[in-house]
């Protein structure tokens, strides 16, 4: 038997999340991103995401680029930029997504534009 021990999910209006593991200086997320639906465009001050396509397809915005990923593909947001993830296919799209820095809370989050009028 592993020791990996199964986290909730966090359910969101566009799919959701699972902590997969965080210590000392990191924290480790599963997304679920149902088809049509986007992530708010937001940043952080404390601290840089590093995003790795699992399944599906991405449409990602970091500042002014648009980033189209697929399965394998993986980018970095640094700390600061505003940044969000589309899912514009059919089937969902899973990625992993590893935070670095020195705090992970929700509360570290600015959002400039959500489609569920969230603050």
């Amino acid at each position: 038997m592993s020791g990996h021990k199964e986290t909730a999910r966090d359910d969101r209006p566009w799919g959701y999340y699972r902590i997969l593991d965080e210590g000392d200086g990191y924290k480790v997320k599963q997304l679920l991103v149902r088809p049509g639906h986007r992530l708010s465009l937001q940043r952080h001050k404390r601290r840089a995401e590093h995003w790795y396509v699992v399944e599906g397809t991405a449409v990602v915005t970091r500042n002014d680029e648009e980033i189209k990923l697929s399965a394998g593909g993986s980018v970095d947001i640094p700390r600061t930029a505003w940044h969000r993830v589309m899912n514009p296919g059919k089937q969902d799209l899973i990625f992993v997504e590893v935070q670095t820095g020195d705090y992970f809370g929700e509360d570290d989050i600015e959002r400039r534009d959500d489609d569920y009028g969230r603050r």
